[in-house]
């Protein structure tokens, strides 16, 4: 019997949605504030969300770990301002803002952001 997957495909490649996913988070966390489609968003925030709960721990493990993902600047981000941000918070660390329809393909657009 067939079960229910986890995630999206978009219409990609295991390689191509990694990159994907590291590269819109890499523009999240950089910029606080994206504007994408809603399923990219719906598939980015736990993602986003799991690597802030690892930065909040901050050891060099951690660290280590996020510089596998993420530019050397990212991480530093992540680790010493969004971390010390949200240490009181227990997840929940993004929000998805549903927008209207892209003009020139009716793609449901979204808008996600740092809480």
């Amino acid at each position: 019997m067939k079960k229910l997957q986890k995630g999206r495909k978009f219409n990609r490649e295991r390689d191509q949605r990694r990159a994907l996913l590291k590269t819109l988070a890499v523009s999240l966390l950089l910029k606080e504030k994206i504007k994408t489609t809603e399923a990219k968003a719906k598939e980015l925030s736990p993602f986003v969300q799991r690597k802030i709960t690892r930065a909040k721990k901050g050891d060099l493990s951690a660290r280590r770990y996020l510089l596998t993902l993420f530019p050397e600047r990212i991480v530093k981000k992540l680790i010493e301002d969004i971390s010390v941000r949200y240490k009181d918070r227990n997840g929940g660390y993004t929000r998805v803002i549903k927008l209207g329809q892209r003009k020139s393909d009716s793609a449901k657009m979204a808008i996600i952001e740092l809480v």
